[in-house]
């Protein structure tokens, strides 16, 4: 399927600091990772820690919340903030709270259903 990058709006939680970025999906991971220099620029505030299994290892980094804004769809979500990665990663968690998924035959994100059994 490759590499699927949008186009992503994320802010703090009041949206009074909202930028546009360029975001790559990543289904491996749980939450959404935001790079800690674009978290110290748009003030999100730390809310805690948790600890992430990465291809290096188990780590711990910080959490947050940020709105995030996937095709006009927008949420405040908990995101986690890595001083190692350098580029926004959208997690599958963000994807089900705006309610996308990824088409695995376009490679594209999809409108999908919400589960509720």
């Amino acid at each position: 399927m490759g590499h699927v990058w949008i186009n992503v709006r994320i802010g703090n939680v009041d949206l009074s600091r909202v930028v546009e970025v360029k975001a790559l999906v990543n289904t491996g991971a749980t939450l959404t990772v935001i790079p800690r220099l674009l978290a110290n620029e748009l003030g999100l505030s730390i809310t805690g820690k948790s600890r992430v299994e990465t291809g290096a290892g188990v780590i711990e980094v910080d959490r947050s919340r940020a709105w995030v804004e996937i095709e006009g769809r927008g949420e405040v979500v908990p995101v986690l903030v890595s001083d190692i990665i350098d580029k926004v990663l959208i997690g599958v968690t963000t994807l089900d709270v705006l309610e996308l998924e990824v088409d695995p035959i376009t490679g594209k994100l999809r409108e999908r259903t919400l589960l509720l059994y």
